[in-house]
């Protein structure tokens, strides 16, 4: 396992890497999206396809940064319009000509696709994918309509809130690629949606009183997002490190944090077991690589809505409260975070969350830095060590199920640190979580017939142990949590009985709190397993010189 200054100081080729998989585009500019899919009919046509987009494909070089003083030597590229990035699943790797021999290295739940594996995610729940996925993402047998190609184009913004105009023009740039293989190319339409041709994506948006629109780091049930991603070894600059890793990479057993190993993200590198994983031959076409779990997720947010305020009714009858302080302590018992990302850890009550916004609406008038950076560290910089009958944060909170820390550590009640173990045993669970919201949900909705969720991409090394773990395990049942079969209760499956406990303070004498009937809350509308290849492979695919030898 790579130590804390060890993995401080890893060096990775950003220029052969795209872009993706280190930058999470949302939060540095781009809140726009659109995700293109392809079928290769004709191997010959796709790689020259390839061959004309790959010149686009934004790599993980840097971008000149206007709050730092460049370094001498530094290597940036140029801040795109649009960041484009392109992955592959294995039958479009067969499609692309890439050998039997070199695709046999590939680990089988890629191989299998992630529709043959719905009854192991949970996705045929509440109705089979048959009937709730998007038309594109069922190929029914016929050869011309399997996905092969994800093309996903990241934009930055207009004032107005529009996209900026470079997000159509590679679109039409594609479809005119596309369209002059003569059908050795399909663009794959079908997606639910304004547009059947592509998947169009947007962060939600504020308007202002001039006209202008902000772009929120908001998803749609109302809580703050995108917080919390793994940090890995090589992922930063070496002076951004240290605080970076801070509650975000790997807890230490003398409660240091340290990045993760880059090989639990990055094919080609050592892991958390110091291993380096078997991966397709040659080295070259996987080295840098990784692959992703695409996942559309429709949120139900009237049902979230009515749920909430139903539950919150008896809530306030027992914890003797007002409504709405019961329905945002409801909402912050459920995800383990207030919806402005403050964690139940911190603020574990109304009362101690309304002292920490206090806080920083306070340090904020004053241009207290320092204290606003303190706040800012804190959403992250947490265990669960000093919560071990989870009354501050419930057990089976989708926070602790998604990240369980220090959770899991056996001897994690023991007085004594030299036998503390840390998140070891979360270590090789950890997911980056990438994509941005689509659709609108009106907050007078009275149904969720209408278009609106997140396209999450799940960017991890091994989509068995990490992604599909996390899912299966941790998402759709309970044990782990002494939480019985209880799911999630945002993302999990929730029959009839679906529940969720909110466990007791033993030095309070307030009693738990069993929420009921928990309607279900997100269901999948499609997605897939892709391969997301190093700048190296891919031209290496784009020339059709795989040599697995």
């Amino acid at each position: 396992m790579l130590s804390g200054e060890a993995g401080m100081g890893v060096q990775l080729d950003l220029a052969d890497i795209q872009g993706n998989v280190l930058t999470a585009y949302g939060k540095l500019g781009f809140p726009k999206g659109r995700c293109l899919l392809l079928n290769i009919v004709d191997g010959r046509a796709g790689r020259t396809l390839l061959d004309l987009v790959r010149p686009y494909v934004t790599t993980a070089l840097r971008w000149p940064s206007t709050k730092d003083a460049p370094k001498p030597g530094a290597v940036f590229q140029k801040r795109p319009q649009v960041a484009v990035n392109l992955a592959f699943t294995f039958w479009g790797l067969l499609a692309l000509g890439v050998p039997i021999r070199s695709l046999r290295g590939m680990p089988d739940e890629f191989i299998d696709g992630m529709p043959a594996r719905a009854d192991i995610l949970g996705d045929n729940f509440p109705k089979p994918i048959e009937q709730a996925w998007d038309e594109v993402w069922l190929w029914r047998e016929d050869p011309k309509r399997r996905v092969h190609v994800l093309v996903t184009l990241n934009a930055q913004m207009n004032p107005d809130g529009t996209p900026v105009a470079e997000l159509d023009a590679l679109t039409r740039l594609i479809e005119g690629h596309v369209a002059a293989t003569q059908g050795g190319v399909l663009l794959l339409s079908g997606h639910r949606g304004a547009d059947p041709r592509w998947q169009d994506l947007s962060a939600l948006l504020e308007r202002q009183a001039d006209g202008t629109a902000q772009p929120l780091p908001t998803e749609h049930f109302g809580f703050l997002d995108a917080i919390g991603d793994p940090v890995f070894a090589g992922q930063h600059e070496a002076s951004k490190m240290a605080e970076r890793v801070r509650g975000q990479g790997k807890l230490l057993p003398d409660q240091r944090w340290a990045p993760l190993a880059t090989g639990e993200f990055l094919l080609g590198h050592p892991d958390e077991s110091q291993e380096i994983a078997g991966a397709p031959m040659p080295l070259d076409f996987s080295r840098n690589g990784t692959f992703i779990a695409y996942r559309k997720l429709h949120q139900n947010v009237a049902a979230f809505r009515d749920a909430i305020d139903r539950m919150a009714v008896a809530f306030a009858g027992v914890m003797q409260m007002p409504h709405h302080e019961a329905c945002e302590t409801l909402r912050a018992k459920i995800a383990g975070r207030w919806s402005d990302r403050v964690p139940l850890i911190q603020a574990p009550d109304y009362a101690a969350w309304q002292a920490v916004r206090q806080r920083r609406a306070e340090a904020a008038r004053q241009g207290d830095a320092a204290t606003l950076a303190a706040l800012d560290r804190a959403l992250v910089d947490f265990t669960f060590r000093d919560d071990p009958h989870g009354a501050k944060c419930p057990f089976g909170s989708h926070l602790r199920r998604s990240n369980t820390r220090d959770m899991m550590d056996p001897l994690l009640a023991s007085p004594d640190p030299k036998q503390w173990n840390g998140s070891v045993l979360n270590n090789r669970r950890r997911i980056l979580r990438r994509g941005l919201p689509y659709g609108a949900a009106p907050p007078d909705a009275t149904g969720d017939d209408a278009e609106h969720g997140i396209v999450l991409l799940a960017t991890c090394a091994s989509l068995f142990r990490q992604f599909e773990f996390v899912q299966q395990q941790w998402m759709q049942y309970g044990l782990d949590f002494n939480a019985g079969n209880d799911t999630c209760p945002i993302i999990g499956n929730h029959g009839e009985a679906a529940k969720f406990v909110i466990a007791a303070d033993p030095a309070g004498d307030k009693p738990p709190f069993i929420c009921d009937r928990l309607p279900q809350f997100v269901e999948t509308r499609g997605g897939e397993y892709f391969f997301v290849p190093s700048m190296t492979a891919l031209r290496m695919i784009a020339a059709g010189i795989v040599d697995p030898t």
